[in-house]
């Protein structure tokens, strides 16, 4: 039987050097995971996550042109002494709490060799601990504890743990998937992993979303982990190697609320429905929104 976890998980790891290309030419100047989600840059939920989850310490893996992100998450005592001057606690309390979220650490990641090269860097700051790995795409509602589940699961059964999504299986081609053992429900006992396979090819169509739990010994693995799909350094082929090995790895299979900022279309989809379920916000922006949308005209109706 595996041992749990003697160790508490303290830190999280978010990488962070990707370019951003689909959202080319915003990109060129704003770091991707600093564009707003209404009013907050979306890397900004992903720290509050984090600390929700008891998680204080926050390592960001950096590349060139991001030095924006170092900047956001730094004080800044000339816009908050104006704010105070101005007597608007509201927003001077905004400039607040996105600095004092967690204690935010920052390594560069010299060249882009893939997601598990980026959680390689970390090796330092993580030490000898089990560590939390968030992917900014991917926005987890605060009234939905995933992390919080998956930190639970990771103390009771050691190992990794990673969060898995139902996509079926004629978009599982675009995810890293999972097989398990059958019998499990919300939490799965993983036995194989593979990157992106063919849909006829799947061992099932659960998917590997941005949230994983993981282990120290990954990353010995990492070390040894030859690039695969794309030349890259992959997560999951590191993931898969653990579980060859015979270490225990569960998966927490979400059935929440999750926003993808990951491509233009997602983007939009999760800004609308952020805003749409905001107190101050909310109200006025859903009146809106109906009547926009019974103005449109109706698909493939003529403008003329």
């Amino acid at each position: 039987m595996p041992t749990p976890s003697t160790r508490p998980t303290r830190k999280a790891v978010i990488p962070v050097a990707g370019m951003g290309t689909r959202f080319l030419p915003a990109t060129k100047a704003v770091p991707k995971e600093l564009l707003p989600v209404v009013d907050r840059p979306a890397l900004q939920y992903i720290v509050e996550e984090a600390a929700r989850a008891g998680l204080g310490e926050v390592l960001m893996v950096t590349g060139r042109g991001k030095a924006a992100i170092e900047d956001f998450f730094d004080r800044q005592p000339e816009l908050e002494t104006a704010l105070e001057e101005k007597g608007d606690a509201a927003r001077l309390a905004a400039v607040h709490a996105s600095t004092d979220i967690a204690q935010v650490h920052f390594v560069r990641q010299g060249e882009a060799r893939g997601l598990g090269h980026a959680v390689l860097q970390a090796a330092a700051f993580v030490g000898d601990e089990p560590f939390a790995v968030l992917l900014g795409d991917d926005i987890i509602d605060a009234r939905d504890h995933l992390l919080e589940q998956m930190l639970q699961v990771q103390a009771e059964h050691g190992g990794s743990v990673v969060a898995l999504l139902d996509v079926g299986r004629e978009n599982i081609d675009k995810y890293g998937a999972v097989a398990v053992e059958p019998g499990g429900t919300d939490v799965v006992a993983i036995t194989g992993l593979v990157e992106k396979p063919p849909a006829d090819e799947a061992p099932s169509s659960l998917a590997i979303i941005g949230r994983y739990v993981l282990a120290p010994e990954v990353f010995d693995v990492l070390r040894d982990t030859a690039p695969g799909r794309g030349g890259e350094i992959q997560l999951t082929d590191a993931l898969a190697t653990l579980v060859a090995r015979g270490e225990p790895m569960h998966g927490v299979v979400f059935s929440g609320r999750r926003y993808d900022t990951g491509d233009r279309l997602d983007y939009l989809k999760a800004v609308v429905q952020l805003a749409a379920e905001r107190d101050d916000l909310g109200p006025g922006f859903r009146a809106w929104l109906a009547e926009f949308v019974a103005d449109l005209p109706a698909a493939g109706a003529s403008q003329a």
